[in-house]
């Protein structure tokens, strides 16, 4: 809606598609200024040119000095947004230990340390917004270091509520969303359980990137919502 963030500086982190981009063109659309940021800066560059009031900036999140150098070159900020993740999904024998600890790095020690260096740059009607996951909601055979990556990011923003009142701190957890992150199954076996989620689903519908980005944009401006995680996900757990 437009002018819910007019004049007012959003830091999306994440790719330069999928979520990232749906959050990031729904906060300039509500009037705000935002940067997008990522590992490969030249990669959002090229994804956001010709794109107005929406500028790039490069992060690392499993790199607190990365973190760091980004709050200075911001130096203000009114809204964080951490959208990226590391997905580690396979049954317990096929875990490989460093891609379980990439997930947690970049999902809760990467937003963790956001907060850490740029809290205090923000005014008190801010807010960040991490993202946790329907596996935590659901728990399931092969999701194992999804779902306990994602239950720490619930437990994050709770705690980060707590401590940084009165900067809000909320989580988005999505449910399947059809945002191009299933495409490497191959073309017939994304539709096949693409299919099999929609027909489980109480609303008989997948999710798109545009429902996560209003959920986002909600959760940055509602001044009464704080240490919550939207659970936006077609009811997914319930089946």
């Amino acid at each position: 809606m437009p002018g819910l963030l007019k004049d007012q500086r959003v830091l999306v982190v994440g790719r330069g598609s999928g979520i990232a981009r749906a959050v990031a063109v729904v906060a300039r659309d509500a009037g705000a200024r935002v940067v997008a940021a990522g590992r490969d800066g030249r990669g959002l560059a090229d994804a956001y040119a010709g794109e107005p009031d929406i500028t790039t900036d490069t992060v690392d999140l499993t790199d607190e000095a990365s973190i760091a150098a980004l709050g200075e070159r911001l130096d203000t900020v009114d809204h964080v947004v951490s959208t990226a993740s590391a997905r580690a999904r396979g049954y317990l024998a096929d875990l490989d230990r460093d891609a379980v600890r990439k997930s947690f790095d970049t999902k809760v020690i990467g937003p963790l340390m956001l907060a850490k260096h740029l809290a205090h740059r923000m005014g008190a009607g801010g807010s960040i917004t991490v993202f946790s996951g329907v596996a935590a909601s659901k728990i399931a055979v092969g999701t194992m270091a999804v779902a306990i990556t994602n239950g720490a990011a619930d437990i994050l923003a709770r705690s980060l509520a707590l401590e940084l009142a009165p900067i809000r701190v909320n989580a988005i957890s999505p449910g399947v969303i059809d945002s191009g992150a299933w495409d490497d199954l191959g073309a017939e076996a994304k539709r096949t359980y693409i299919d099999n989620i929609r027909r489980r689903n109480p609303t008989h519908s997948i999710g798109t990137t545009g429902d996560i980005a209003d959920g986002v944009l909600f959760a940055m401006t509602s001044p009464f919502l704080t240490g919550t995680t939207l659970h936006i996900d077609g009811g997914e757990p319930l089946t």
